[in-house]
């Protein structure tokens, strides 16, 4: 009887495995062989886990530009209130990207940075403190309310000089105008007016912005923005672009916005997700490539993955990657 249960384990334990002629081996970089930064993302491949994932990333963003797709780039505000945004300048200033989907903060705090900067704090200062102070906080980013306070100095007069043209404006052509205006280099949007490329904001007024408008309209109740004119024009470059790429760093309106417009030419050919959100509770900031697919928002022979991280730690390297050493 204890023989036939030592059998019985080692055919359980010890069982054949299927043996694949083609294949990655997992192996890490090697220092030994000196320090070679391109090289250890090159070995990212081979590492496995997420390492994995933003290789593939890599890869797929790299095919992207050789096939000469339009590329959608999408991003949430907090990533323009971190370094990002300067990334982000230099995809518009050297027309690397093709269309831009931000909120509101994405926006807006571009244009603030132009004026004053961000600052460094810490994730677990005291909020009541903080508020004494008069300073905001995103993550351990602190956003002093004086930079609201120069920038409504600068959005006001802004809207009065929309309004005096005595017409309803388009979204995008509101943030075209705004890059425009503030005519600076340190700014993504003055780039993106500066090289056509159209920047869409399906939340434009759920930040400062929105407070400002909510003011202005008891002064000017005829004051209108147009949102219609916005979709007809994202949706007719995603059904007319050869192929087309999606690169979304972060969840919610941006990411929904980008796939839904691809799913009117039935689907991106490649797709790069970069965030941290979960599926378990059906929501679309956590849906991964393949429920995309289901909806025809992707392509079902496209490329994808979806890398878990940081985009500010992971974005850097992408660009460094597959932008910034051939643009």
């Amino acid at each position: 009887m204890k023989n036939n249960n030592i059998e019985i384990a080692k055919k359980n334990i010890l069982r054949d495995s299927f043996k694949p002629k083609d294949f990655i081996a997992i192996k890490g970089y090697n220092f030994d062989s000196g320090l070679d930064y391109n090289a250890i993302l090159d070995s990212f491949l081979a590492t496995g886990f997420q390492a994995t994932n933003l290789a593939k990333a890599i890869e797929i963003i790299k095919q992207m530009r050789k096939e000469k797709c339009t590329i959608f780039l999408g991003y949430t505000s907090n990533l323009v209130t971190s370094g990002l945004r300067d990334i982000f300048c230099y995809l518009a200033e050297h027309k690397l990207v093709d269309v831009i989907v931000t909120t509101a903060g994405g926006i807006e705090e571009d244009l603030i940075k132009c004026m004053e900067p961000f600052i460094l704090g810490e994730f677990n200062a005291d909020g009541k403190e903080l508020r004494k102070k008069g300073i905001n906080r995103t993550g351990n980013i602190f956003v002093p309310n004086d930079r609201y306070v120069k920038f409504e100095k600068f959005f006001i007069p802004f809207l009065e000089e929309l309004n005096k043209e005595n017409k309803i404006h388009s979204v995008s052509k509101i943030i075209n105008k705004l890059g425009e205006k503030i005519d600076n280099k340190e700014s993504i949007y003055y780039w993106c007016y500066k090289n056509n490329i159209p920047v869409f904001c399906p939340s434009f007024t759920d930040g400062s912005m929105g407070d400002m408008v909510y003011f202005f309209k008891y002064k000017h109740p005829e004051f209108k923005i147009d949102i219609s004119d916005d979709i007809k024009e994202l949706n007719d470059i995603a059904i007319t672009a050869k192929k087309t790429g999606l690169i979304i760093l972060g969840s919610g309106a941006i990411k929904h916005h980008i796939c839904n417009a691809n799913m009117f030419r039935n689907g991106a050919e490649y797709a790069v997700y970069i965030n941290n959100a979960q599926e378990f509770d059906g929501s679309d900031s956590g849906a991964r490539p393949e429920e995309a697919i289901s909806w025809g928002k992707i392509l079902p022979s496209a490329k994808h993955v979806k890398v878990f991280g940081d985009a500010t730690i992971l974005f850097p390297l992408i660009v460094a990657k597959c932008f910034a050493n051939n643009k």
